[in-house]
């Protein structure tokens, strides 16, 4: 596994993210994620999933210290008081007394960014969190968190795959030291039709869904956690450590963005997207 190091913690470059997952099916998905060797596990408040996080972490018999595990506050929680009152109920279900990566799960205007920032920050000193960070943010969202409000967050999770260019965020991550946590970073399935990454795939012995996760977390300061439910699919994506990208297939994964490749974009929720050209 590699690992990134940023406010002297090392987070693994590849997690397991659990959206969709419920019940019975998170529990064993996560548990097998362990077992495997996935060191980063991912959820969020509004997944409904965290007490089955919480109970497969304890089941695996892997030591908490050794497990990054990020969850999400919702935007119905994020005036200062509430947010901490429910990253209280997270840490319950979670069965742990702190999460690794604490994120805003999406931007909201109504409460201003200044009291957000500053709630989640109380949590950060409260040692419930070792980290802080957002989600869905624009640049100029996190320019204003960064810059004017002064938060020393270290990622900004957002969709990134091959079909959706990221590169404004990337570059403003980049500039000031943080990393991007990309999301549905299969495409939801849509790479394994593609016929770019099939024939990439075809000379290393992959899947397309193997050359994506290998060429996100080939970038600079990029994670990806990518969701998966079978046994199979867990054990697929956690095997891309064994082989290396060249800087052709690299620019050539990179050219299959489009003005259209965006999936998640729920109305009344999303901002105003960057342009990327």
């Amino acid at each position: 596994m590699i690992h990134l190091t940023i406010q002297n913690k090392k987070i693994p470059v590849l997690g397991f993210g659990t959206w969709q997952l419920k019940g019975k099916e998170c529990l064993a998905g996560v548990e097998k994620a362990l077992e495997v060797g996935y060191r980063h596990i991912d959820t969020a408040q509004i997944y409904e999933n965290e007490a089955e996080v919480g109970a497969a972490i304890k089941a695996s018999g892997v030591k908490r210290e050794d497990i990054f595990l990020t969850t999400k506050v919702w935007i119905t929680e994020l005036k200062d008081g509430p947010l901490q009152k429910s990253v209280e109920v997270s840490l319950k279900k979670l069965k742990v007394d702190h999460v690794d990566l604490l994120l805003i799960h999406w931007p909201v205007n109504e409460v201003p960014f200044a009291e957000q920032l500053r709630a989640l920050q109380s949590v950060q000193a409260a040692g419930k969190t070792a980290l802080i960070g957002v989600s869905n943010y624009t640049v100029a969202q996190m320019k204003e968190v960064v810059e004017k409000i002064g938060a020393k967050i270290v990622t900004n999770q957002v969709e990134y795959h091959p079909y959706l260019s990221q590169k404004p965020i990337l570059d403003y991550l980049k500039a000031h030291g943080l990393f991007l946590t990309a999301y549905s970073p299969l495409a939801r399935g849509r790479v394994n039709d593609d016929l770019v990454l099939k024939k990439i795939a075809l000379k290393y012995n992959k899947t397309p869904g193997q050359i994506t996760l290998r060429w996100l977390v080939m970038q600079k300061g990029v994670v990806a956690i990518p969701k998966a439910a079978s046994e199979k699919h867990i054990r697929e994506n956690f095997e891309i450590f064994d082989f290396m990208l060249n800087a052709e297939e690299m620019n050539a994964i990179t050219a299959l963005a489009r003005p259209d490749g965006r999936i998640v974009n729920p109305d009344n929720i999303a901002p105003v997207w960057d342009k990327t050209g």
